[in-house]
């Protein structure tokens, strides 16, 4: 990977994310290594690529996005990220997954290829996995994640 002039926010995003693959899950963790659920290896990538995380999400409980019923996920997603059509989606891109059309978005994960991903896997590990139908059926959101120069998008 070329590190020189050009070297984007998406280059490091796929980068870091490619460094996280075998950290153990762990809900709610985020470290690199030790342990971390998908919204915690998002978490670490934000934060090792931009310096800092641009909201904390609280403690959630692994039934989070069925309990309140709300998308939280997908509408932080919306506040800090650019939301791009699916047919667009990049490597360095950000996907979120519903498990049905009537429930919120509750998986997270980032695109390092067209038809790979890398994820936090409940029950085992950080893992990359390839975009089957089975997964592409089930995105809920694209998004780009911010510029380097300017990583919260709110202020």
């Amino acid at each position: 990977m070329n590190m020189g002039a050009g070297y984007d926010a998406a280059e490091r995003i796929v980068a870091e994310a490619l460094g996280w693959v075998g950290t153990p899950y762990r809900h709610q963790g985020s470290r690199k290594g030790v342990g971390c659920d998908c919204l915690g290896l998002l978490l670490g990538v934000w934060r090792s690529v931009y310096g800092t995380v641009p909201e904390e999400p609280g403690p959630y409980a692994a039934d989070w996005a069925e309990a309140g019923g709300e998308d939280r996920l997908l509408e932080a997603a919306r506040r800090h990220c650019r939301e791009k059509p699916a047919g667009t989606a990049a490597a360095g891109d950000l996907l979120l997954f519903r498990w049905r059309a009537s429930l919120p978005a509750k998986h997270a994960a980032i695109l390092i290829a067209p038809d790979r991903f890398v994820h936090a896997y409940e029950g085992s590990t950080v893992v990359v996995s390839p975009l089957v139908p089975q997964w592409r059926k089930r995105i809920a959101g694209v998004f780009a994640f911010p510029d380097i120069s300017t990583p919260d998008r709110q202020g």
